[in-house]
């Protein structure tokens, strides 16, 4: 077996990454996959709009708004998990 040269006695360094913000972080995030805050606005929306109309009494469009609701978060879920599938083929 033929000696070759040690190996280097301190590993190579690492890369080092510029620090990211929230800020950056979210606008990052939000361009990569776009569904997903607008899924989320109008979940909260929805809810807001239900609570309001259940304070007032209309529990007509109270119901109406929890299941527009329940809708807008399977949106948001769906987006979520689509842009994680995207995301992991992207990265092959």
């Amino acid at each position: 077996m033929a000696a070759g040269p040690p190996p280097p006695l301190e590993p190579s360094p690492l890369p080092v990454f510029p620090e990211e913000g929230f800020g950056e972080k979210f606008l990052r995030k939000t361009r990569e996959n776009p569904l997903v805050p607008l899924g989320c606005l109008c979940t909260v929306g929805a809810l807001a709009y239900g609570l309001i109309s259940f304070r007032k009494g209309n529990t007509r469009r109270s119901q109406l708004m929890m299941r527009a609701r329940i809708v807008a978060q399977g949106f948001t879920f769906a987006a979520l998990m689509g842009g994680t599938v995207a995301t992991a083929i992207k990265s092959r």
